[in-house]
């Protein structure tokens, strides 16, 4: 579940560890470490994010991606939104507090599953 609700209330900054899983099959393993920040006015948890290859089809070891994440937590409702920076690729993410996953949307490609939750 899309456990960010913890990202809520700090009063200062703090550090959180986002996990996660990307594709079809969940054959990306997300993880990514966030801090809080204002931007225009919008809270948002910014951070370096890595992702890694984990399925059966890897050749000559897992082939892994560096980034970043933009977490955005709306303060009205229960709904989530992200933009990762994939090897200079700008990817979108919606999902909602409340479900298991979301949607990651990436130029030229086919939308994924991919789920989020905060340790």
């Amino acid at each position: 579940m899309l456990a960010l609700a913890g990202l809520v209330a700090p009063a200062h900054a703090e550090s959180r560890e986002i996990t996660g899983q990307a594709g079809v099959l969940g054959e990306w393993e997300i993880t990514a470490t966030v801090t809080e920040r204002m931007v225009g006015g919008t809270k948002e948890f910014v951070g370096p994010l890595n992702l890694k290859h984990v399925g059966i089809c890897t050749v000559d070891g897992p082939e892994e991606k560096k980034g970043e994440l933009r977490l955005r937590v709306s303060e009205t409702s229960t709904r989530v939104t992200a933009t990762l920076l994939i090897d200079g690729t700008e990817c979108t993410y919606s999902g909602d507090l409340k479900a298991d996953h979301g949607i990651m949307n990436c130029p030229d490609r086919r939308n994924v599953p991919l789920t989020l939750s905060i340790k």
